[in-house]
């Protein structure tokens, strides 16, 4: 006889334990163990516990390949899933294996398990396990499908009911406690004060201070003392919520004719704004792709939208300021190029109305799209292409904990009937429209921090905490992405044979891209240059990216003049009309505000669940080299965190969201 020790580890989350009896038994080249019950002196598999248990075999079952659980389904109690996190096997010969489960196994359920080094698919040798690989492959393809949202945009996953999702992929229950009752508690602020439903117009601005008793941080209460200056209206579009938009100008637009003599008072002394364009000090943002998009209607008229296009100079003081706004793309009398010396309110209004279609791209195309939809899509492909053996499941899956569930639910949340982006004064059509557009125009470039830096000229501007940071961050996922990949993939013709990394590019450039060359997205790959670039971008904008443009949403919009998501007024036509009263006319009433602050509450709340960048409390990996590899990319990222804190110490207005600390493991929120 011969002994194989078996130790179960179950999950350390909520209601993770059972009652039921587990069975379990072992798969080898030379033959398979009987079924054993695991079952010691007292009460197994509660929450957080290991529990050790012996198998005899009558003789060694050679190399271990499958480990497969059964959950009672007899029990006289109550069905409670079960999350097994792992099942470690030690042989007679002393060999220690790791069998990762990670997942929740229900009454009768069966789970096959595969241990040891991760595998390729050209390098499985064995029957039961090359049987094994298509059977999981084929299970997950029905499982996970394709589903078209809408014409030109990225595909999502099939479910249409989030709660129809494996349990593994939901929101943990802590977390969907946390959320219902922050829910709960904002509902009741929000009715005792009146506020839900209020079509009322604020008396003053002052007053959308009376919006939450105790909701704010640090940076909002920056936001609302300092939202009228220049200078932090510039500082926002390098380092606040959305730092995608602005680009170095080296020529005017045609459709944007700013003169020297309507800039020369703001610009330095001796200087012209030629010559500062040359200089790489003017910057321009142009909301072109919003123009001609038809927005909703409200009480029967159409909200007023601008496409509009601002101008802005890095002053000596390393200070970014507009200088000159136009509010629609085609230039008329009736579409005057507003100016800092214009009277305050003209001003102010102006630039709220360029932070209205700033916060409706921001929130449409650049959070929602570009970082929820294209995470989705790389979710999707993974879960789809790759059996969790293979090396670049271990290494993606964790960066998609929740996010097909999480998406599911947001699609309601956000783009139904009473969602954020359905009431901005785009509406859902519109929204629709400026996504659609913008895929259509991105590029790979462009999802790839250091070359998109590049194309918007923006490598040597000064105080862009955004790029700097996200640029280290990059580089240390970069470096992690290289060691792993190069460590599965040593040829270049490790990669070209490798069928299942294939269909999975392959569906990302089908289903994500919807086949558009012009993106630059590969569609297949020929070498593992290829492959480290790709798996490097995806991980930064399933993690970095989304934390960069997620994390500030309540720092920088809940005070709402600094971030509105629609307005009711059009725009001033004539110079001069203006006065505070049209500003609280313009911006949304009593209800809607209540209704978009309770939101983005949500959205940027720390949950209790958080998993930073670089931790991986599910184990995966069985090898001693990748081990290494994870702990060196967790002391890059604490070094990085370490330096973050230190220069931030020294900041005014501190930039905390790419704090490897502060970025979650995946989209979670």
């Amino acid at each position: 006889m011969v002994e194989y020790k078996i130790e179960v580890t179950t999950g350390d989350m909520q209601h993770a334990g059972t009652w039921d009896h587990v069975f379990l038994t072992l798969f080898g080249n030379e033959g398979q163990s009987d079924r054993a019950n695991l079952d010691n002196i007292g009460r197994d598999f509660t929450t957080g516990s290991t529990g050790t248990y012996n198998i005899k075999t009558r003789k060694s079952l050679g190399k271990l390949l499958l480990v497969k659980v059964e959950k009672d389904p007899c029990s006289i109690f109550r069905d409670d899933e079960w999350y097994c996190s792992t099942i470690v096997v030690t042989t007679p010969k002393g060999e220690v294996i790791l069998f990762p489960c990670h997942r929740w196994i229900s009454r009768g359920e069966v789970a096959d398990l595969r241990g040891g080094r991760a595998m390729k698919v050209f390098e499985d040798d064995h029957s039961l396990l090359i049987e094994h690989r298509k059977k999981e492959l084929t299970f997950k393809k029905s499982l996970y499908q394709w589903k078209t949202l809408a014409e030109g945009l990225p595909q999502v996953n099939g479910f249409d009911n989030a709660s129809n999702f494996p349990a593994e992929i939901r929101l943990s229950k802590s977390k969907s406690t946390e959320l219902a009752d922050t829910k709960k508690s904002l509902g009741i602020e929000l009715k005792l004060k009146g506020m839900i439903g209020s079509t009322k117009k604020w008396e003053s601005i002052e007053d959308m201070t009376k919006v939450f008793w105790n909701r704010r941080t640090t940076m909002s209460e920056y936001v609302r003392e300092h939202w009228k200056e220049d200078d932090f209206y510039g500082y926002q579009f390098l380092n606040g919520i959305n730092p995608n938009m602005i680009k170095c100008c080296s020529d005017l637009p045609p459709n944007f004719p700013v003169s020297e003599e309507m800039v020369k008072p703001f610009l330095e002394e001796g200087t012209s704004l030629q010559a500062e364009m040359e200089k790489g000090n003017i910057f321009i943002f142009d909301e072109k792709k919003m123009d001609g998009i038809c927005p909703r209607d409200y009480d029967g008229e159409p909200l007023p939208v601008t496409a509009g296009l601002c101008l802005f100079y890095m002053n000596p003081e390393n200070k970014l300021k507009p200088i000159a706004i136009q509010l629609h793309q085609q230039p008329s009398e009736q579409n005057p190029i507003f100016l800092p010396s214009d009277t305050e309110t003209d001003w102010l209004l102006a630039k709220i109305f360029i932070r209205n279609a700033d916060v409706m791209d921001h929130e449409s195309t650049h959070h929602f799209m570009c970082t929820h939809f294209m995470s989705e899509v790389y979710a999707i492909a993974t879960l789809r292409c790759f059996p969790a053996i293979h090396p670049l499941y271990k290494l993606l899956i964790p960066h998609f904990r929740v996010t097909l569930y999480l998406n599911t639910l947001g699609r309601k949340e956000l783009l139904g009937p009473d969602g954020a982006l359905t009431m901005s004064s785009l509406g859902y059509e519109g929204m629709i429209e400026l996504m659609r557009r913008t895929h259509s125009e991105t590029t790979y470039s462009s999802l790839c921090l250091p070359e998109n830096i590049a194309e918007r000229g923006l490598e040597s501007v000064p105080d862009f905490y955004y790029r700097d940071d996200g640029l280290s961050v990059w580089n240390i996922i970069n470096r992690f992405v290289k060691a792993v990949v190069e460590f599965y993939y040593p040829t270049n013709s490790d990669v070209c044979k490798d069928a299942e990394l294939q269909e999975w590019i392959s569906e990302i450039f089908t289903h994500g891209f919807l086949g558009n060359k012009a993106s630059g997205i590969p569609e297949c790959f020929h070498c593992t240059e290829e492959v480290i670039r790709f798996i490097t971008m995806v991980i930064f904008i399933s993690t970095a990216q989304h934390a960069a443009v997620n994390n500030g949403q309540f720092d920088y919009f809940s005070w709402l003049p600094n971030g509105p998501m629609l307005l009711h007024k059009p725009p001033p036509t004539t110079k001069g009309q203006s006065s505070m009263t049209t500003i609280l006319e313009t911006l949304p009433n009593i209800g809607d505000t209540a209704k978009l602050l309770a939101l983005l509450w949500l959205l940027s709340k720390r949950y209790t669940d958080f998993v930073p960048l670089g931790a991986y409390p599910e184990q995966r990996f069985d090898e001693p080299a990748l081990k290494e590899m994870i702990k060196e990319f967790q002391a890059e990222l604490s070094y990085l965190s370490e330096e973050i804190t230190a220069r931030n110490s020294q900041l005014e207005v501190p930039y905390t969201y790419l704090n490897p600390t502060e970025i979650e493991n995946s989209i979670a929120t």
